[in-house]
């Protein structure tokens, strides 16, 4: 399984605007084979900050997702809200409780 991390920072003016497209991808996203988890995720210190967090069953389930047509129209929505360059993180999970 695969983990993947993405790190955005926004200005605070477009939170709000990136939660909804947050909210409204997240069951298309849900629904692309091999995605088990999509979650988001708020620095508690730094509001401007945030995580999306997902769980795919490989990285070739995780890199067809990166190149579909709705990542296509997803990516860009959000990648113009943001006020930094995204970092990515593919990780395997190692043990859990």
């Amino acid at each position: 399984m695969i983990i993947r991390i993405v790190k955005l920072e926004f200005n605070l003016e477009a939170i709000e605007t990136f939660k909804g497209i947050f909210e409204e991808s997240k069951p298309n996203i849900l629904g692309f084979e091999g995605c088990e988890h999509v979650s988001l995720l708020q620095d508690e210190q730094s509001p401007h900050i945030f995580f999306t967090y997902s769980h795919w069953q490989s990285t070739d389930h995780l890199n067809k997702y990166r190149h579909s047509a709705f990542f296509g129209k997803v990516w860009p929505r959000t990648k113009q809200l943001l006020v930094s360059k995204p970092e990515a993180w593919s990780t395997i999970q190692l043990s859990s409780t």
